[in-house]
């Protein structure tokens, strides 16, 4: 069975660059504190070591 991983938004998009706004946008967050659930792929692990600064991320 595939993992997934839950990402939530810990941190503010607020004064960071475009690019990192757009790929936190691409994960589905919206709003600090809202998590969504992804399967473990490495697009995805990609977008979260991009904004790794921002989300936190769970196995689940």
């Amino acid at each position: 069975m595939a993992k997934k991983l839950q990402i939530t938004l810990k941190r503010s998009v607020i004064g960071r660059p475009e690019d990192q706004r757009a790929t936190v946008k691409t994960l589905g967050l919206r709003k600090i504190r809202q998590t969504v659930v992804h399967e473990d792929n490495p697009a995805i692990r990609g977008m979260i070591n991009k904004v790794s600064h921002l989300v936190t991320v769970e196995e689940i």
